[in-house]
């Protein structure tokens, strides 16, 4: 059947490149008439290779506009006007919220965490740059090629550009989720020379976000805790009153007698604390206002109520008291 009408008036949104026809080869003549739409560019291929690439516009097919027919129609068809082709139309469209992300975790060397694996996901746009390279490189002999099949190939693409990127970087874990644009901005850069050898052209790059796994989230907040509260003795304190809490309020629970045996434990270190404190308030030291090492002892007993107080081992009664007793009032 000879198509004396090549055009592909109806794209799908995810479409990036439709053949006609859908497979083998097409039966064409001199005359026929190509049609290529703003947002299209038409490639005839023959043989595997690309003979002309037309851009918008109604084509009367002459071997004006491809000088190759000249050769094919007078050797391979008796002199006749038919000869045989195939016809990619590649969509020139943006395409935008194409989606990106790592299926494994990466690697990451913290100088603080030691070595972390990190997962990080995003957007990105694109756009085809060269319509005859994409369809050479990509598309090969398909009757369509969407956005879906080309996704997971350029995730890989990414992957790759950002394994190296954070292998290079030295930015603390703790800082990169405030550099995400400028590290966006570099992944964009360092990809357009990837994206250009197949054709295409990267017009957008986001991150969404860069996360460590769960277990290195909760070690991160454990150490946020330790440096609100102080030093290591503070925390230890708050560990023993958060424990006694839950074990109050689950004697009966699942844990049984491990759960009674965490709340002994924290107990007793809770109780040496509160010792301490109370001998203090008990016996505080001379002069408490006055400048020197009385002054120094009084400050440092107060500091360890307030972070009983702050753990809830102390109500706010007992506090106040023992404060005042340690001030002498």
């Amino acid at each position: 059947m000879v198509i004396d009408l090549i055009q592909v008036p109806d794209e799908r949104s995810d479409e990036l490149v439709r053949r006609i026809p859908e497979s083998g080869s097409g039966e064409f003549r001199l005359g026929s008439q190509l049609v290529v739409r703003e947002n299209q560019r038409a490639v005839f291929f023959r043989d595997g290779k690309a003979l002309d690439v037309f851009g918008p516009g109604r084509h009367t097919i002459s071997t004006n506009n491809i000088p190759f027919l000249t050769g094919i129609i007078g050797a391979l068809t008796g002199g006749t006007s038919m000869f045989t082709a195939e016809v990619y139309f590649v969509s020139m469209r943006e395409f935008i919220d194409m989606r990106w992300g790592t299926s494994q975790p990466v690697a990451y060397r913290d100088a603080d965490l030691g070595m972390v694996r990190l997962r990080a996901f995003g957007t990105y746009s694109m756009r085809v740059d060269d319509p005859q390279l994409f369809v050479n490189q990509l598309v090969g002999s398909r009757g369509a090629y969407a956005t879906g099949q080309i996704e997971e190939f350029l995730r890989g693409v990414i992957i790759n550009e950002f394994n190296d990127m954070l292998g290079d970087a030295k930015t603390p874990l703790l800082d990169l989720g405030g550099l995400t644009k400028e590290l966006a901005q570099a992944m964009q850069a360092a990809l357009t020379d990837d994206f250009k050898r197949l054709g295409l052209q990267l017009t957008s790059f986001q991150i969404g976000a860069i996360t460590p796994p769960e277990e290195v989230q909760k070690a991160i907040d454990q150490r946020s805790s330790m440096g609100a509260i102080g030093d290591m003795g503070a925390f230890t304190q708050y560990q023993a009153a958060q424990a006694m809490r839950e074990a109050a309020n689950n004697p009966g629970g699942a844990g049984g007698t491990a759960a009674t045996g965490v709340g002994l434990g924290a107990g007793v270190a809770l109780g040496q604390s509160m010792a301490q404190a109370m001998q203090s308030a008990t016996n505080p030291p001379s002069q408490p206002t006055a400048s020197g090492a009385g002054a120094s002892d009084a400050l440092a007993q107060i500091e360890r109520l307030n972070e009983l107080h702050k753990s809830g081992a102390l109500n706010d009664e007992e506090f106040a008291a023992m404060k005042a007793k340690i001030l002498g009032s």
